[in-house]
């Protein structure tokens, strides 16, 4: 595409202020030309995208990508493509169209991670319960803090976002345990020392830690790939913090792994059921066993990705229009199908 017209069209609606910032970000591309549709239904892209290079949106129709007959590149913007997978392997049967994962949001991501393993050890939300009823002082009788010096942390996965949890909690008195899929691809030196664990050695890796940070992507692979033979594993002192997918850990385990206290606590920001339909009383529950009434999990509604409105998220993607307009291939976070991720 060097020296070519690139037309570059968003399928989902971003404020004005991330257009802003986009288009002062790539005004030197003097071949780049971004469009951003006020209608962004497909009966209205549909008829705009067959001369559209680059498309970028979250969840695109088989109909707009297959409009799209010049189209070479889709960039998610945001983590997890598990939801586009089967679209893409179809069409890449007959026209190789790459898609792009963002991990604009990992900072973010990654300090709600360490944020919901400090409020989970520190017992910070019953603690706050209980002074806005007014209960002053209750002190160690109740709730008392778990320290994290001498844990053993194990990081599941190791992308954008678990470097980032590494470095965040790197100046404390902590052992690193790392278990990742291709080591072939860890080029950075680590933050601190670590135990670098393969993908066939995770029994191993589950005895050894006492603290499990997951953000592993979701794949066919990693599909309950927590269960209670290895939440049995991480033991009775065991912590878990999950900030990649539900479906990574098996629900009904997890409950139960809590319930009877087999594992210490949980802090999970990733859920079920992302449409509940309202109880009887009206309220709208993520999962299907009762997690709200057990007091050694702390609830986050999906939120590891706020600020949503911070402008630096999309530097990855200007990066990769910046190299797209150069004829370069060598983008950045690029699906490979057969892996998922």
């Amino acid at each position: 595409m060097n020296g070519k017209k690139i037309v570059v069209c968003f399928s989902s609606k971003v404020s004005i202020e991330t257009q802003n910032h986009l288009k002062e970000s790539l005004k030197t591309l003097s071949n780049v030309k971004l469009m951003f549709p006020e209608d962004t239904s497909d009966d209205y892209l549909k008829n705009i995208v067959s001369e559209v290079d680059v498309l970028i949106g979250w969840r695109p129709s088989k109909i707009l990508l297959e409009s799209g007959k010049k189209l070479k590149v889709f960039i998610n913007p945001g983590a997890g493509v598990k939801h586009l997978l089967d679209l893409f392997i179809e069409l890449n049967r007959f026209r190789k169209i790459i898609l792009i994962n963002g991990h604009g949001n990992s900072y973010f991501v990654a300090q709600h991670a360490v944020a919901l393993l400090l409020t989970l050890t520190n017992k910070t939300i019953p603690h706050h319960i209980w002074m806005k009823e007014g209960k002053w002082r209750t002190g160690d009788r109740d709730a008392s803090s778990i320290p994290l010096r001498f844990r053993e942390v194990g990081l599941l996965g190791y992308g954008a976002i678990n470097k980032k949890v590494h470095q965040f909690l790197a100046g404390f008195d902590i052992k690193f345990h790392i278990l990742r899929k291709n080591w072939n691809k860890q080029k950075d030196k680590l933050p601190t020392e670590a135990k670098k664990y393969g993908i066939t050695e995770i029994d191993n890796f589950l005895k050894e830690i006492d603290v499990l940070i997951i953000t592993v992507p979701h794949t066919s692979q990693t599909s309950g790939m927590i269960k209670a033979r290895e939440l049995k594993l991480l033991g009775p002192k065991g912590l878990i913090i999950n900030v990649a997918r539900g479906d990574i850990i098996n629900q009904e385990d997890l409950y139960s792994a809590l319930k009877n206290e087999s594992i210490l606590g949980a802090a999970i920001d990733v859920w079920y059921n992302y449409h509940p339909k309202a109880n009887k009383g009206g309220l709208k529950y993520p999962y299907e066993v009762p997690f709200h009434n057990l007091d050694n999990i702390v609830l986050s509604p999906h939120r590891g990705y706020s600020p949503f409105n911070d402008l630096l998220r999309w530097d990855e993607v200007i990066e990769n229009i910046n190299r797209i307009s150069q004829g370069r291939s060598d983008l950045i976070n690029v699906i490979d199908l057969k892996e998922e991720y």
